[in-house]
């Protein structure tokens, strides 16, 4: 009895032979182009869960394209989620394998008129290549022939009235015909083909109505040249139909790449985990293998220049890896036997040997890809705006052209269809749908170029609103560590300072807290391991007060107890700051104070810049931490924040942020991530920093990977500067309409100077948002504010 899904047994064996996407249909290729929703029970079938999967569509030029697939997938059964870009031709679906295969709702994407390729795959890249070669060949053919054509169509502009006989003007025509044909059969073939398929499936997109265009204008010149007396034989337009057939493939492969190069660098970081690697057999040689057909315990070998394609630990050689992506840090990294190495790392210096640990979405690396990809499909709100005025457009766009058409052809039929090809042209409304989502993924593709990843493309258009920023202090303006600063014993202790220090880390040991480390790492500095004139044991953790244990020295008799942390757990008097930590004795009911170590948070070396540089720029900057009020002030004042509050709980810290919203300001949270959920998902826009914080749980919108503060008012610099280019597009897309359409109409504007503002358009939409590629980096934010020009990060 086969237990598949029902509805899978449906398709015949014919056309299952003939469909190369039923080889996706084996569970073990799906993580290949995508991953389970939620957490899989250890072993568990593929199939007990909902997976959701990644797609590179091609055959996409639109925002109503996109609308197009949404629709047919989700009319798939057992298809529960669907988003699409149309900016970077890429679908992302959850299904559920009890009820649905991946070759069925593949063959749904293929009857709405599209082929849909795994992504993560190199079949993706490859379709990349071919589409950007057949783009290029496009596009040199409509070159050609349309210099071919304005040679013929040369001497009927200059000639005076009896210059050209009837003979020869008709053999310019049909030459111009003859060279016109690669152009309609070659050059044109996309915009037909997707045209055709709009007919076929009773919608509209934006292809449609240029490809009425030119084959109205073809039409209406071949007409002219079989009958020169007719009522088109006035006038060709072969020339103009050549040209902007020209001036459209133009704007398509210059976007097309443009697009690869900017939006396209999240996918570069997604692609990056080899396709292979080799791994140790059984009988000691290695073999070439599938990437994800490895599993927890082999052993591979990862060649000088390969990256690393899981978690794991090197077990022969040495080298240095790269880990800018995982950490922010550009500087390699030493590996030798022993140490841990990540997936999406490179090996720069010599081949290693590596005992696989982790694979695929549970590495650090498959949550940074699983964060991008969901960011690249999302829509922000004035895109899903576009994509919801699209198709009404269209439509309308065709009646214009039909009552445009009507209200000449009384006057003259030939110009009066060439002023309908001009409005059809003219008034596709590509740029109005790349305005948004071009700029907001550049934007993202260059922060997680800088470590910064955006998890929400939403949250760009929060941030530029931003005018608070309220940091978490440790982990946050602080590093995740204390520095002991110096060390006092007392008479009474009769204890040299080394002693003291040692005794401490013996007790410090035991236990996980900041100070603890902070003694630890001092004594193993100095290769204080151990105190051989004590011995120690019973260490109890003692929490929000310190560390107790019984001790005996070689020199006394009868035991003791050793106490180290507060004044009040040491019993003794003094300053019980959070700084200050103390290590007494007690035997027999006497307490004896034998040492006090000071501490000091390490502030990051650029806090004070860019707490300084957002004050300049007019945001106000607050500091919420749950320290003590004396750390907090310390710290407030060390980096120049005034308003500081301390002893907050997660909750304290969600009431202040909603009185600050309730005052009509719009805040910025800033913290590690670890206790900070409640406040980072309550602010209009968070910041999480990701060496301390579970990526696939993170509560923020952006991630910063390292430990640089400055991406901060980098990424507030970049939002403000990305929905500047966004209001930039939508204002050109809007003036260009409103300019062309009335002179479309009125006949002021030919057929060829339409498909050039039309290409001009599109073009001018991609190159605005490039622009946010060019963003400098540098150490700073700039000499003065970063968040209003100048500063490093220029836009030219």
């Amino acid at each position: 009895m086969s237990n598949e899904p029902a509805g899978l047994l449906a398709a015949t064996e014919p056309e299952a032979a003939s469909d190369p996407t039923t080889l996706l249909d084996d569970p073990q290729e799906w993580s290949a182009f995508g991953r389970p929703c939620g957490v899989q029970a250890a072993g568990a079938a593929a199939t007990d869960t909902t997976w959701e999967s990644h797609l590179v569509l091609e055959g996409m030029h639109c925002a109503a394209c996109a609308l197009t697939i949404e629709e047919a997938l989700r009319r798939v059964p057992g298809v529960s989620d669907v988003d699409v870009s149309a900016a970077t031709h890429r679908a992302r679906v959850v299904w559920n394998p009890a009820q649905v295969r991946p070759s069925q709702w593949m063959r749904a994407v293929r009857k709405a008129g599209y082929r849909p390729l795994p992504a993560l795959d190199a079949l993706a890249r490859d379709q990349r290549q071919r589409e950007s070669r057949r783009a290029l060949w496009r596009w040199l053919v409509a070159g050609f022939c349309m210099m071919q054509v304005m040679m013929y169509a040369w001497p009927a502009y200059q000639a005076m009235p009896g210059d050209l006989s009837t003979e020869m003007e008709q053999l310019l025509r049909w030459a111009s015909w003859v060279i016109s044909l690669p152009v309609v059969l070659f050059a044109c073939g996309p915009f037909f083909s997707s045209a055709l398929r709009d007919i076929r499936l009773r919608r509209v997109s934006m292809d449609l109505p240029v490809a009425l265009g030119m084959l109205i204008t073809f039409v209406v010149s071949m007409l002219g040249t079989f009958d020169p007396t007719g009522p088109f034989g006035r006038e060709v337009y072969y020339d103009s139909l050549t040209m902007f057939v020209f001036f459209l493939l133009t704007g398509r492969w210059l976007e097309l790449r443009l697009r690869d190069r900017t939006a396209g660098a999240l996918e570069a970081v997604m692609n990056r985990l080899p396709d292979s690697v080799e791994r140790r057999a059984a009988d000691g040689g290695y073999e070439r293998v599938a990437t994800r057909r490895l599993q927890p315990g082999d052993v591979i070998r990862v060649l000088p220049g390969e990256v690393f394609p899981a978690d794991g630990r090197v077990l022969g050689g040495t080298t240095q890896a790269d880990e800018a992506l995982l950490t922010g840090e550009s500087t390699p990294v030493d590996k030798s036997p022993g140490d841990a190495v990540t997936a999406g790392s490179y090996n720069l210096r010599a081949a290693v040997e590596v005992s696989v640990e982790v694979l695929g979405d549970q590495t650090r690396f498959g949550q940074i890809v699983a964060l991008m990809e969901n960011a690249s499909l999302q829509k922000p709100r004035l895109a899903q705006l576009a994509d919801r005025v699209a198709r009404p457009f269209l439509v309308a766009v065709l009646l214009a052209a039909a009552l445009a058409a009507a209200w000449w052809w009384p006057k003259d039929p030939s110009h009066a269809l060439m002023v309908a090809v001009a409005v059809l042209v003219v008034t596709c409304p590509c740029a109005l749908s790349l305005a948004t989502p071009v700029a907001m993924l550049t934007a993202a593709g260059t922060l997680a170029r800088r470590g910064a990843l955006v998890r929400n493309l939403q949250a760009l258009e929060a941030l530029s609103h931003v005018d608070t920023v309220v940091f978490d202090k440790t982990g946050t303006l602080t590093r995740d560590r204390l520095e002991l600063t110096d060390i006092h014993v007392t008479p009474e202790g009769a204890l040299t300072t080394a002693q003291a220090l040692g005794l401490a880390a013996m007790l410090a040991r035991h236990s996980l807290h900041p100070v603890s480390r902070a003694l630890v790492q001092a004594a193993d500095d100095q290769a204080l391991r151990r105190t051989d004139a004590w011995q120690v044991d019973g260490v109890e953790e003692l929490t929000g007060a310190g560390l107790q244990a019984r001790a005996r020295h070689a020199g006394s008799q009868g035991d003791m107890i050793l106490r180290l942390g507060s004044g009040r757990h040491a019993r003794v008097q003094g300053d019980d700051g959070a700084q200050r930590v103390v290590l007494s004795m007690e035997r027999a009911g006497q307490v004896i104070e034998l040492a006090r170590f000071g501490f000091s948070e390490e502030l990051r070396p650029e806090a004070t810049v860019v707490v300084q540089q957002l004050r300049e720029a007019g945001v106000a900057v607050e500091l919420l931490s749950g320290d003590h009020a004396a750390a907090v002030q310390r710290v407030a004042a060390r980096i120049g924040i005034e308003a500081a509050r301390g002893g907050c709980s997660p909750q304290d810290k969600l009431q202040h942020l909603q009185a600050l919203q309730a005052q009509g300001r719009h805040v910025a949270m800033v913290g590690d991530g670890l206790n900070d959920g409640p406040v980072l998902a309550g602010a209009h826009a968070s910041f999480a920093f990701g060496k301390s914080v579970a990526l696939a749980q993170a509560r923020s919108d952006v991630v910063v990977l390292g430990d640089n503060l400055t991406l901060v008012g980098e990424t507030l610099v970049l939002s403000r500067r990305t929905m500047h280019v966004v209001r930039q597009n939508l204002l050109w897309a809007a003036i260009y309409n409103a300019v062309g359409v009335p002179l479309a109409i009125a006949g002021y504007m030919p057929a060829w100077l339409a498909g050039l503002g039309m290409a001009l358009s599109s073009l001018l939409v991609v190159l605005n948002a490039a622009r946010l590629a060019r963003a400098a980096s540098g150490p700073d934010m700039g000499a003065k504010s970063p968040l209003g020009a100048p500063g490093p990060m220029k836009v030219t």
